[in-house]
């Protein structure tokens, strides 16, 4: 981090002209090891935070200028805002409209932030990965603005204001659960939240001998213009048939047997599939914490070999490239169980693999993906790591 640190202060002060009165920052991404689009279901997700996230410098301005700047995106140079005249979001304000979201989400929860900043990011996430980039921007901004400006706010806060400014500044209708995961991220333990009710535990994520492995598919993606809100208008139409039977609020009330019994309410197919994911993945996910709890990890790797069928055949959100990797993996020796996870129609995929085949599991799945797609997948093996900081 401290490398990072000087690598960032360095680039804040060619871009800005010094860095004098700056504080350097950084968020973590995540990756949701089981529990896939579940979390706007009303059911329960299992994520944790990573070591790789964003990046941040930042100061307060006297006037009322807001400059942003990306190391990952250096060619778009320094873009700035007025925050004088209100916020609005702006196509040519590009990845700006995240950070700057956060600023409105503030404003519009009654803490107007009365002076502009500079703030320059560099994230070591890849970009579109569905690791949570954007969140990581989100809950980074928002800490910042938490000590920039003195607001009294939790990190819980943090990210019910970055998931706010997502769905109403950003019009990307995503759930809480990575915002939650990243401001609330503890070293080496998983979050088993119930996106429900907010209610959350700590589960420590005893892998011994084994490592968790992301796959990168490379194939890009954005939430905004994906599948992603037409997955969630037919699990909330088929929830609107369900309620005509039942007396629930989430798909994520049901268990599996009461789903099959009342099913047939939902008359189109296809919602009905989408329904029976939300409903078994939900379940799927705590009885994988139990299995972790119990330390039968080979269990909760086939909990996770299911997760995938589930989002492939019921939810269809994998896609070719997430199908090849995982395909690939579950040939590999060592490999407790693998998955798709994010939003899908690419982005990552999961893994959890003994440290003894990890060589292997990157070499085999690498070379059987290039072939059959025609470029290269990029692995990452990562660790387990806290929530936001100052650094």
């Amino acid at each position: 981090m401290s490398e990072m640190k000087e690598i960032i202060l360095n680039k804040f002060n060619e871009v800005f002209g010094d860095a004098e009165g700056t504080k350097a920052y950084f968020a973590p991404g995540r990756v949701n090891l089981i529990g896939e689009h579940t979390d706007y279901n009303g059911g329960h997700v299992f994520p944790c935070a990573l070591t790789i996230g964003t990046y941040g410098v930042a100061r307060k301005r006297e006037d009322k200028k807001c400059r942003f700047y990306s190391m990952n995106f250096e060619d778009l140079g320094v873009i700035e805002a007025d925050i004088s005249g209100g916020i609005k979001p702006a196509k040519e304000l590009d990845w700006v409209n995240y950070p700057l979201g956060v600023v409105w989400a503030f404003a519009e929860k009654g803490m107007k932030i009365d002076c502009g900043f500079d703030l320059l990011l560099n994230g070591n996430i890849p970009n579109g990965s569905g690791l949570s980039s954007s969140a990581s921007v989100e809950v980074l901004t928002g800490f910042i603005l938490r000590d920039l400006f003195g607001f009294d706010v939790t990190n819980q806060d943090l990210a019910l204001i970055g998931q706010f400014s997502e769905n109403k500044f950003n019009g990307v209708n995503c759930g809480i659960m990575d915002q939650f995961a990243i401001a609330m991220g503890k070293k080496d333990h998983a979050i088993f939240l119930d996106t429900a009710t907010l209610q959350y535990e700590y589960a420590p994520l005893k892998l011994e001998g084994a490592k968790i492995v992301i796959a990168c598919s490379n194939k890009k993606r954005g939430l905004g213009d994906s599948k992603y809100n037409e997955r969630r208008q037919e699990c909330e139409d088929a929830l609107a048939a369900l309620q005509t039977m039942v007396n629930i609020k989430s798909l994520g009330d049901l268990d599996e047997a009461t789903y099959e019994k009342l099913s047939p309410v939902i008359k189109d197919g296809t919602k009905c599939r989408r329904a029976r994911h939300a409903v078994y993945e939900n379940q799927r996910t705590i009885e994988a914490v139990r299995a972790l709890k119990a330390g039968n990890i080979k269990a909760f790797g086939q909990l996770m070999n299911e997760s995938h069928k589930s989002l492939r055949d019921d939810y269809e959100v994998t896609g070719k490239e997430l199908d090849t990797l995982v395909d690939a993996a579950w040939k590999v020796p060592g490999v407790i169980g693998s998955r798709m996870t994010g939003a899908g129609f690419g982005g990552c995929t999961v893994s959890i693999v003994k440290e003894e085949n990890v060589e292997e599991f990157i070499k085999s799945v690498g070379e059987n993906y290039e072939k059959n797609i025609g470029y290269k997948a990029d692995f990452y093996v990562v660790e387990v790591g806290d929530g936001p900081s100052v650094i």
